[in-house]
């Protein structure tokens, strides 16, 4: 019986890509150590997104290929994610504790964006990561509805605030800190300072995530806040109807303004499917999502049924991820955040944090 050796392991690896990144094993950079002990293997890869959903699919890909190598004996696989800091838009300074933002933005409201924020950080935490949520609808916020948390946050030093945390997640809100009825009747320069302090002054701890749910539209005050609110990347929502995808756009276009890439298209309520029959119908249209994503060369990252229990979830604060993490539901979320973690890996590194502080002293 001949024995393994590295060249046949790695040229095993070139043929097995990561459905994700769209590379094979080697070019990805996955493969961190190789280990020959005879005929046995022990295999260490490293993705750089969180993938938990994703691991044992792998690794019986990977197996499935090595078991095809003559004389190969016992194979180990050992699969660890590595979320590092990525680049956020130029000028802008990244924000301490947090290493990659998602922007979630829709160009009208009433898509299910905030819903679809909720989900989405959520998804990122079962897949892995540690992730945090910020309510960046100053006028309309819904994130303390939608978490079930109603908790005015600690601020231990009258100067910064904590952040609640619900589910795991790690979230700050305006709507923490006043009444859930009482308008916000402020003109933009202030809703951007009220967005800043609350992004600048909670005490968040390490994450590898902050999702913000960004107010809908494409304004002047959104675009003020996608040139001050360091953002890695961002994906938009829509539903399939005309009306609503003509906004979309605008948001797109938006961000390829301040130069923030888009991950791709979450496509809302994109078919009703009768409880009582099982008759499906496209109420709001079909495959608008799917046009679009074509036009525009962007991922169409996933696509949501109009489900009521998903309504029924955020309203009660109780968001499908959490309450129904078995459910088909959740495994398109599981879906849309790995895809959405994966491109951002793909993104430049941001070095800032190696290079060392100068500071001039008089001498």
């Amino acid at each position: 019986m001949s024995e393994i050796n590295r060249e046949q392991i790695e040229q095993a690896l070139r043929e097995v890509q990561d459905n994700y990144v769209q590379q094979d094993l080697i070019s990805a950079g996955a493969v961190k150590n190789i280990e020959i002990e005879g005929n046995a293997v022990n295999l260490e890869l490293e993705l750089g997104y969180p993938a938990a959903g994703y691991k044992d699919e792998l690794t019986s890909t990977v197996k499935s290929r090595l078991q095809q190598l003559d004389g190969i004996g016992n194979i180990n696989i050992d699969i660890t994610f590595n979320i590092i800091s990525h680049s956020v838009q130029k000028g802008v300074k990244p924000l301490q504790n947090i290493k990659n933002t998602i922007a979630v933005a829709s160009g009208k409201g009433g898509v299910g964006k905030s819903t679809t924020a909720v989900n989405l950080a959520l998804a990122l935490q079962a897949e892995g990561a540690t992730v945090g949520l910020l309510d960046a609808d100053i006028y309309g916020p819904s994130l303390p509805r939608m978490l079930g948390c109603q908790a005015r946050p600690d601020s231990p030093d009258g100067k910064s605030i904590e952040p609640n945390v619900c589910y795991g997640i790690q979230s700050m809100s305006i709507g923490y800190l006043v009444n859930e009825e009482t308008p916000m009747i402020w003109r933009g320069p202030m809703v951007t300072s009220a967005l800043e302090q609350l992004l600048g002054d909670t005490n968040w701890g390490a994450l590898d995530y902050l999702v913000i749910d960004l107010p809908p539209g494409t304004g002047d005050i959104q675009l003020t806040l996608c040139q001050k609110v360091p953002v890695s990347g961002a994906l938009i929502v829509t539903t399939p109807q005309d009306i609503a995808l003509l906004d979309a756009r605008k948001a797109l276009k938006m961000f390829e303004k301040v130069d923030v890439p888009v991950f791709g298209i979450v496509e809302n309520m994109s078919i009703h499917i009768c409880s009582q029959c099982g008759h499906e119908e496209a109420i709001f249209g079909s495959g608008g999502g799917r046009q679009m994503s074509e036009q525009y060369a962007v991922e169409l990252l996933g696509a949501l049924p109009l489900d009521r229990s998903i309504r029924e979830g955020v309203d009660n604060g109780k968001p499908t991820v959490a309450m129904q993490p078995d459910s088909r539901l959740s495994d398109i979320y599981r879906e849309i955040a790995r895809k959405t973690a994966a491109k951002l890996s793909l993104l430049g590194k941001d070095y800032s944090a190696k290079f060392p502080k100068i500071v001039v002293e008089n001498a």
